[in-house]
């Protein structure tokens, strides 16, 4: 009755936590709880949103067509052009830009569209981080491919080792997931990297899908992306200068506005067109009161920057507190700190026990090994709750 494929889906990861701490109660000495486990943005939503969203209320009453509405494809395309400064090779709003149900439905639905039954006459691999975000792995083993974990250490900067890649691999790949700044580690590809992979990607015949969704919360320099580094890589005149690339964003952390569920796919006008005719079949559209509120938030800076300041307050205060410890240090882009505890459920278990701080074991979001000397603390929440927090993760593991 069920396909037997999926029994080979990575378990999610808060089952799991809840399985671990099931029984105990909190500690704390009768201080509230403290919920750090889960990447949900707690900042404030733009004030603008209710207003529009009230505003086409009569919309809702329309059935939204696939390709979203001309206002969102036309704000998305001048973000990305101005965002990554994409004068050579415009984004254009109707060949390269289509919404999504957030990021998580599009890059799931993406792999059923590029993997082939065979590559090079053989099982398809589909490459992913190790840790990885698990709708990665998912979307592989659906799509009837091989999950390929990459691992993602300190020794390789936390990032996929491309020069561990080989031609055997490269040529039965049919789709790279890439998570850049990456979750759990705040990891940030940088140029020339990016521009290696594009060209990988070019070389084997693979899509290369770039989750960018952590792109507006950086420590120092805006984040390169995937459009940016293909733009580079294209001749001038070039009919396709995104080719084989595919970038993914939402409005979730941008503009902590998880529960609109708003994201686009942008690039390769060739998949896009193809992922459009896709998509109509399973219908996940975005309501159009919904578009228009996510138009203007794409439209609007101010919101992002002071969304990014409150992110720096809590990262200094990190920086103060964990100083030395864990082997912190602070993340180039995301807001997740990855610290090395030793044994991560222990050190999980321990803290939900002494101090009623709820994080995730970094043994949950990957294969293998790789994580599981390591915690992910979420810095999602007010600052002076994640203050808090911190400390009391200091007190009890490192005392």
């Amino acid at each position: 009755m069920f396909n037997p494929v999926l029994d080979g889906l990575p378990e999610n990861a808060f089952p799991r936590l809840a399985r671990l701490i099931a029984g105990a109660q909190p500690g704390g000495g009768g201080a509230a709880p403290i919920l750090m486990s889960l990447g949900e943005p707690q900042h404030p939503i733009p004030p603008f949103i209710g207003d529009i969203l009230n505003a086409g209320l009569k919309d809702y009453g329309k059935y939204p067509p696939i390709q979203g509405s001309t206002a969102f494809r036309a704000a998305v395309a001048r973000w990305l052009n101005r965002r990554y400064a994409l004068s050579r090779h415009m984004v254009r709003a109707d060949d390269h830009v289509l919404p999504l149900n957030g990021t998580r439905e599009g890059l799931f639905s993406i792999a059923f569209l590029v993997t082939p039954p065979q590559k090079d006459a053989r099982q398809p691999a589909v490459l992913m981080p190790n840790p990885f975000y698990q709708c990665y792995a998912g979307a592989a083993l659906a799509a009837g491919a091989e999950p390929v974990y990459l691992d993602a250490t300190a020794a390789t900067g936390f990032l996929p080792d491309l020069d561990r890649l080989s031609p055997e691999l490269l040529s039965r790949t049919a789709l790279f997931y890439l998570c850049s700044p990456a979750n759990p580690q705040g990891a940030v590809a940088d140029m020339a990297y990016l521009k290696r992979l594009i060209q990988m990607a070019r070389a084997y015949d693979f899509v290369l899908a770039l989750d960018e969704c952590y792109a507006e919360i950086y420590t120092q320099s805006p984040p390169p992306g995937g459009l940016e580094a293909a733009s580079e890589l294209a001749a001038d005149g070039a009919s396709e200068p995104f080719a084989y690339v595919l970038v993914f964003h939402s409005l979730s952390k941008r503009s902590n506005l998880p529960g609109m569920r708003s994201g686009f796919v942008a690039g390769d006008s060739r998949i896009i067109a193809r992922f459009r005719n896709f998509r109509a079949y399973i219908g996940p559209t975005n309501p159009l009161p919904a578009d228009a509120a996510a138009a203007a938030a794409w439209s609007d800076e101010a919101h992002v920057q002071e969304n990014r300041a409150r992110y720096a307050e809590k990262f200094d205060a990190a920086d103060m507190i964990l100083a030395d410890r864990f082997g912190y240090v602070r993340p180039a882009g995301g807001f997740f700190a990855w610290l090395d505890v030793g044994d991560g459920e222990a050190a999980a278990l321990k803290l939900w026990r002494e101090a009623g701080v709820k994080v995730l074991p970094g043994k949950y979001l990957a294969r293998g090994n790789v994580g599981d000397r390591y915690i992910r603390v979420a810095l999602v929440g007010p600052l002076q709750e994640t203050i808090e927090g911190l400390t009391r993760i200091r007190r009890v593991l490192a005392p």
